[in-house]
């Protein structure tokens, strides 16, 4: 499994995000907070954003694994897509949330049968668990979102919860010195 990433690969602070597909408050982080995190830290090239997918249930951990069959370059438009629509595939009564999320995957350029593949994949399902279960041991993670922030004067930084960009761009600073 790859890395899922934006921005510059040498920037100086590193920021790892560790995110339910069906979580709520990663949902409000991704709509509240990250255009701004784009736009001022990822694009600026004061930070690299890792994605680290951490799967709180079946229906978030079937999404991670068909996100991980899109093309690198299409996981973080396809993961906020999921974000910003979590109540119409997710949570919406009287669906097949396995359907909502094919919908999903074709407009992100998957086929049916590239969709059903993906969600037959026990391999990459494996995957994600076990990176679940080494981010927990690793980096204590235990709820999402949650961050973990690394430069240059501070390493390995975690932070948990849904956070506005200026309690953001202060952890990023902090990491930075």
């Amino acid at each position: 499994m790859g890395e899922r990433a934006i921005g510059r690969a040498d920037a100086p602070v590193v920021v790892r995000e560790f995110f339910s597909l069906t979580c709520s408050h990663c949902a409000a982080f991704h709509r509240d907070t990250m255009p701004q995190v784009k736009k001022e830290l990822v694009e600026t090239g004061k930070i690299r954003f890792i994605f680290h997918d951490f799967p709180l249930d079946q229906v978030a951990l079937t999404a991670a694994v068909v996100a991980r069959h899109l093309p690198a370059a299409s996981y973080d438009p396809f993961v906020s897509a999921l974000l910003a629509s979590q109540d119409r595939w997710a949570f919406a009564r009287g669906v097949n949330t396995t359907d909502e999320l094919a919908k999903m995957a074709a407009l992100a350029g998957l086929s049916r049968a590239a969709f059903d593949a993906a969600v037959a994949d026990e391999a990459t399902r494996a995957a994600l668990l076990k990176a679940r279960d080494d981010s927990s041991r690793i980096y204590g993670i235990d709820s999402t979102p949650s961050f973990v922030f690394s430069g240059p004067a501070q390493q390995n930084q975690k932070a948990a919860g849904a956070r506005p960009y200026s309690d953001f761009a202060r952890l990023v600073q902090q990491a930075a010195g």
